[in-house]
């Protein structure tokens, strides 16, 4: 059976709506990624020098990493001499194969969940990366899987952060606990977790400021926070997620590496995933960080930010070449 063919019955497991949110989610990475290996197997067709460099220029162009790209056209070059390749459509599965290899995780991509009492998801990232936008979105899923959520709007410093996080409360059918601009942040967290157990909350998501890595007072913050959180829920936060705006390729990738060694950073977040055709940059990130990526925003609806699938994703890339492969496979009348 064709690598393609799994995937394909892999994903049939899936929900329907999850499947199609990735593939419609990833059209522009898949076109401006897939489509042209595709065009280049179709136009190439011999396996050579010049064949290698024009894949290594798509993959690059998809923000896959320099780095990661050097290391995935070496085992290509490899799977080529040992499986004794000659076509270059054979390279298309393998290609596949290879990707979804590199996304896959030894961790476990779900949140964690404190089995014991509240849970509380902490959000950090510079400002403009759909930071609020998500909070709201996670708000909204936990609310419908029959969760009590609570937000905290401990990001007290950026003009509107308080008033654009109500209006994802009210979208959600959660509550805000809140004090004014320009409060301390950690005595608002301390309100909310005192709200989350008075309230019987389960899951308890906290908003930070839009922090920039070189502000050692702001990560100072940070820190004052975690200290407020842990000392009132031993264990917490349970999951501190990063959100980066995949929109910005190689720059999202910069401010992981330089926030994630100073912040705890336990999972990313790649948001705007439908308005790039760098899609390639979820590749990049894996690994060059070793932190899992946990969610995907796919759209603008709520409904939109997914748990990240690899399966899901590479299915979506490739999407095209799974039908063709499909119809290929049919025996003839």
């Amino acid at each position: 059976m064709s690598f393609f063919k799994k995937l394909k019955e892999s994903i049939a497991g899936k929900t329907e709506s999850v499947t199609k949110q990735f593939r419609e989610g990833l059209e522009k990475t898949r076109k401006g990624f897939a489509q042209k290996v595709s065009d280049l197997i179709i136009r190439r067709k011999k396996i050579d020098e010049e064949f290698y460099e024009e894949l290594e220029e798509i993959l690059i162009g998809a923000d896959v990493g320099v780095n990661t790209v050097m290391t995935l056209v070496d085992e290509l070059r490899a799977e080529v001499k040992k499986q004794r390749i000659e076509d270059a459509a054979e390279l298309q599965p393998i290609l596949s194969r290879k990707l979804m290899e590199l996304l896959r995780s030894d961790d476990d991509n779900r949140l964690k969940e404190n089995p014991d009492g509240i849970t509380v998801i902490l959000f950090v990232g510079v400002n403009g990366v759909g930071k609020t936008t998500t909070i709201g979105k996670l708000a909204h899923r936990y609310k419908q899987d029959g969760k009590k959520v609570l937000l905290a709007a401990g990001d007290t410093f950026r003009a509107g952060a308080i008033e654009q996080l109500e209006v994802w409360g009210q979208r959600a059918g959660v509550d805000v606990i809140k004090q004014s601009a320009g409060s301390d942040p950690a005595a608002v967290m301390f309100d909310a977790v005192q709200a989350a157990k008075q309230r019987s909350v389960d899951v308890l998501i906290c908003d930070t400021a839009g922090r920039l890595q070189n502000k050692s007072n702001l990560m100072e913050e940070l820190n004052k926070i975690f200290r407020v959180i842990q000392r009132e829920i031993p264990g917490a936060p349970h999951e501190v997620l990063m959100v980066l705006d995949a929109t910005t390729g190689q720059n999202a990738l910069a401010q992981a590496k330089l926030f994630g060694e100073k912040s705890g950073v336990t999972g990313l977040v790649l948001t705007k995933l439908d308005g790039t055709a760098k899609g390639g940059i979820v590749v990049a990130i894996r690994q060059e960080l070793n932190i899992p990526v946990k969610l995907v925003g796919l759209g603008e609806k709520m409904e939109d930010l997914q748990p990240f699938d690899s399966e899901q994703f590479v299915h979506a890339l490739f999407a095209g070449l799974i039908i063709e492969d499909n119809e290929e496979e049919k025996p003839e009348d």
